[in-house]
Formats: structure tokens, C-alpha cells, sequence
């Protein structure tokens, strides 16, 4: 069986909270510190869910191995038409073609909804996201740097943008 990308319901929630804490753990794909529990994931996910983004699931067999969403990109009015997404695989799944089957269906979404630019907040060492999403024709517009601080270093923050239209 072949993996389906669809939207993510509640019974998802644990295997995307697998794979958030596993980057939390293990990555600077997310600069937090500690593991999620269950009790924040409910709840980004009721917030994604009441402000109408989408969060979608690679399933499969059942098994979640990878999510993505998308949201605002800032909170102004001005940039209403401008999200930031995110595209994750789980640990033993990268490299397998989990990431674009998200980002295809986040980008057609955004579409769809009729967003301008997509955004993506990439550390500025991670060369195979960086690649990743160069593939989709998504550019380089600036780095902030030492913005972040994880695993004792400072990181620096590399901003990517795909016009949609």
C-alpha cells in the first residue's frame, strides 16, 4: 500500500506528537527545548482546526510517518495573503518522498485558498530542507542570524518564500 496524504484527525495526534518531539529531542528543526504532551498538541490542534488551517498526515497503513501545516505568517492585516508552513517526516522516514508528498498538498491548498506567498523558517544549516525546498522552486529571501539558541550553539535562521501564484 502506498502512502496517502489526507487531513489529520484526532486519532493522528499521537504520531504527530512522536514526530515533534523527536525534532524538539534530536534536531534544530524546531528550536524548543522540551517534548510536547499531549495536552498542547489538543490544543494546537483545536487552533489550527478553529482558525481553518490545514494539518494533513502522511498515513501509512494507518501509521501517521509524517505531518505538515500551515498557518499566518504574521498577525498583521497587511500580510493576510502570506502563510509559514511546516513539513515534517518521522525518524526512519525521511528521504522516501513523505516530505513532498506534503509540501505538493499544502502548496495546492494554499492555492486553492487563494494565499500569495508561502514562507518557510528553515535553520540555516540544514542543508537537505534548504535543498528540499529549492526543489519547489522556493528562494532564499534573508537569514536573521543568532536568532536561535539550541544544543549550546547559536543558530541562525534562514527565511524561504514561494510565490503561488
Amino acid at each position: 500500500m502506498e502512502t496517502k496524504i489526507r487531513p489529520a484527525t484526532p486519532q493522528d495526534l499521537n504520531g504527530i506528537l512522536e514526530i515533534v518531539n523527536h525534532n524538539i529531542l534530536h534536531s534544530t528543526a524546531v528550536y524548543d527545548y522540551d517534548p510536547k504532551d499531549q495536552e498542547f498538541l489538543q490544543q494546537w490542534f483545536d487552533d489550527k482546526l478553529s482558525g481553518n488551517w490545514p494539518v494533513v498526515v502522511a498515513d501509512d497503513n494507518g501509521i501517521v510517518v509524517g505531518y505538515g501545516s500551515y498557518g499566518p505568517f504574521r498577525f498583521k492585516q497587511g500580510y493576510r495573503f502570506t502563510i509559514e508552513h511546516s513539513v515534517y517526516a518521522a525518524p526512519g522516514h525521511t528521504g522516501k518522498g513523505i516530505g513532498k508528498l506534503l509540501l505538493t498538498e499544502l502548496i495546492r491548498l494554499a492555492k486553492e485558498s487563494g494565499y500569495h506567498c508561502m514562507i518557510g523558517g528553515i535553520d540555516a544549516n540544514n542543508a537537505d530542507s534548504i535543498a528540499f525546498h529549492k526543489k519547489f522552486g522556493f528562494v532564499e529571501t534573508g537569514i536573521i542570524r543568532e536568532s536561535g539558541y539550541k544544543f549550546g550553539k547559536w543558530l541562525d535562521l534562514l527565511f524561504m518564500q514561494l510565490l503561488l501564484e
